[in-house]
């Protein structure tokens, strides 16, 4: 493979399905409800960031990066119809193609399912749930095929709107992945919302999900390691005074900011400050000196 294929197949572009009626969620705007305090497109779109083209069907909306809008003819046509839309707007060789309603989705498996798509040489990878069941909806294909299929489809029903997509699958050779388990887990009820809000306050990772979301909303792309502010503020906590905790972590950011806004920056800021802290409490602990009892 030249450097220029190299290149081709590692591009891709990602198509994201933000329409249906959402009939069990008596009609909410289900890509804008939220999980973890980011509406579950955001969530999603996040995911797949390192896609070329992001190419959204559905009603526009503020989303947490840039992407193109489009929608399926007619409204409410379905998912081929709305897929179709979507694909019409890529260029890239790889298509990722997702649902909108993905709480759990996340840069590990979209990465998986191109790594498969790449290693096969075949003209789909999807994920299986936990039944085994095939997620055409969290997959990703080869353009070329897609797109064949898609005008033949078309072309023998007279229209793609109301087709189901297992019309589709069935006929592309597909690779499956088994990928995490809760990748595939999508919000279609009330209970399946309230479901993934309590997993993610209940989970381990609550303190990753936060920070994501903070990002999300403050428009910072960095990556922060929890462990080296944690301590930082425990330190601060500790040696200095509780309140003197979130104001370290502040002043910490406001310096790596300065220095240059990458993660060296932030460990190396956190590093002084907690280094400080520990003179701090060194000093207190050993109050002014030696005591002199001869009175």
């Amino acid at each position: 493979m030249t450097a220029y294929d190299a290149a081709a197949s590692a591009r891709f572009d990602a198509v994201v399905l933000a329409g249906g009626a959402a009939k069990r969620l008596g009609g909410a705007d289900k890509p804008g409800l939220s999980v973890g305090g980011r509406a579950l497109l955001d969530r999603v779109l996040t995911a797949c960031a390192g896609a070329a083209t992001t190419v959204v069907v559905g009603g526009r909306r503020p989303t947490v990066r840039p992407v193109l809008w489009t929608r399926e003819e007619p409204a409410g046509g379905g998912p081929l119809a709305a897929l179709d839309a979507g694909v019409r707007r890529t260029s890239a060789e790889s298509v990722l193609v997702l649902s909108a309603d993905l709480p759990f989705l996340a840069a590990p498996t979209v990465d998986a399912l191109l790594d498969e798509l790449r290693r096969t040489g075949r003209e789909g990878a999807l994920c299986t749930d936990a039944g085994g069941r095939d997620q055409p909806l969290v997959a990703a294909y080869r353009a070329e095929p897609l797109r064949r299929r898609l005008a033949l489809l078309a072309t023998e029903h007279g229209s793609l709107a109301g087709l189901p997509l297992r019309l589709l699958t069935r006929e592309l050779d597909l690779a499956r992945i088994t990928a995490d388990p809760l990748a595939s887990f999508d919000c279609d009820t009330w209970e399946d919302l309230a479901a993934a809000r309590a997993r993610i306050r209940d989970d381990g990772g609550v303190l990753d999900e936060w920070i994501t979301a903070v990002k999300d909303e403050l428009g910072i792309e960095l990556d922060v390691d929890t462990g080296v502010l944690l301590d930082l503020a425990r330190d601060a906590a500790h040696g200095v005074a509780r309140p003197a905790a979130p104001l370290t972590t502040f002043l910490v950011g406001y310096a790596a900011a300065k220095a240059g806004g990458e993660g060296k920056d932030v460990v190396e800021a956190a590093r002084k400050a907690a280094a400080l802290a520990n003179r701090w409490a060194a000093e207190t602990e050993a109050g002014d000196g030696p005591k002199n009892d001869a009175g």
